[in-house]
């Protein structure tokens, strides 16, 4: 039961970073690099050329899902700080900040 749900988190994870990629490339204000990084994402993943063949199917997913979401990452850093946050409330996927930036200690 826990590997369904950790596959359910997964594919959850992967729609609210499809949909805040989207809208990444779909915002005016979104800077050329973070497109073109985007996009390059989205052929790496689609392309049948990977740096691990898909043939060994585990390794060979694992292998997209790194390089996508590496990727990915990288253009977020390409964002403006508000266009980022401002999407990922718009599409839903904001994370919650740490308190004041701190750790606390629950006691």
């Amino acid at each position: 039961m826990r590997r369904i749900a950790v596959l359910v988190a997964l594919w959850s994870r992967f729609k609210g970073e499809a949909r805040m990629a989207w809208a990444m490339l779909r915002h005016p204000a979104t800077p050329l690099a973070s497109k073109l990084v985007a996009v390059l994402a989205l052929v790496y993943l689609l392309s049948p050329f990977d740096l691990v063949s898909d043939l060994l199917p585990f390794v060979g997913w694992i292998d997209d899902g790194l390089v996508v979401a590496g990727l990915l990452w990288l253009a977020y850093r390409f964002l403006p700080r508000e266009l980022h946050e401002a999407l990922r409330r718009r599409t839903g996927t904001a994370r919650e900040a740490p308190i004041d930036g701190e750790a606390r200690r629950v006691v």
